[in-house]
């Protein structure tokens, strides 16, 4: 099965914690993981608890699990509110070391945890946006437009980047609008299903009917 050409390079020195033997230059994501049985919300959001868990007891397991289950989907929040693919891997990196050093943090009676990790990877695009000299060549009103704008995700954008030049793009063209969008929304910009329904006033009963319909389609496509 083809690769989905999502990859990235994360500079050891940024995560001392993890032993030297760890492989961890190149996060790779393959068609399986937008194609496999998504993750009931319930399981996920278990993993993700215990994965803040493990960072707070200072287990680089922890971050592991985090990336392993989200990366592809963080990466994409970060690369459509930048713009960029640098700055996106740049916002991630630090992010993922803001959540390993206040993992103890976290208050799982304030909100779930993915909810936590994503605002934290929000927040430094933001600050990003905000203060980084790289776009000081941006007016204040362009950059008031472009942090609108950004935040504004649109799924067909997300379609140009998941897709590629792949067989995908074609079976993703063959889907109802509808499915399409909730895939993209789900598996592009990391929205839980809970936040998909309530970003398209849809019932969340029918948001995971879209997005389970969608992805057998595709799987059906792809085979």
């Amino acid at each position: 099965m083809q690769n989905l050409t999502v990859a990235l390079a994360l500079p050891r020195q940024a995560f001392p914690f993890i032993p030297t033997g760890l492989p961890i230059t190149v996060w790779e994501f393959r068609e399986e993981s937008i194609l496999a049985k998504d993750t009931d919300a319930d399981a996920r959001s278990t993993l993700l608890s215990r994965a803040l868990a493990d960072c707070a007891a200072g287990n680089q397991a922890g971050v592991d699990a985090i990336l392993e289950s989200e990366g592809r989907q963080l990466l994409g929040v970060a690369q459509r509110i930048l713009a960029r693919r640098d700055l996106a891997e740049e916002a991630l990196q630090d992010a993922m070391l803001q959540v390993w050093r206040k993992a103890k943090q976290f208050n799982a009676s304030s909100g779930s945890a993915r909810g936590w990790i994503y605002a934290i990877l929000r927040n430094r695009c933001l600050n990003i946006l905000r203060g980084d000299k790289r776009l000081s060549t941006l007016a204040p009103a362009d950059l008031a437009t472009l942090q609108e704008s950004r935040q504004q995700i649109v799924p067909e954008e997300g379609w140009e980047i998941l897709a590629g030049p792949s067989r995908i793009r074609d079976c993703l063209g063959g889907l109802d609008s509808q499915s399409r969008h909730a895939i993209l929304l789900a598996h592009v910009a990391g929205y839980s299903h809970a936040e998909i329904s309530t970003r398209q006033d849809v019932p969340l009963g029918t948001i995971k009917s879209l997005i389970r319909r969608g992805l057998q389609a595709l799987k059906e496509c792809l085979s």
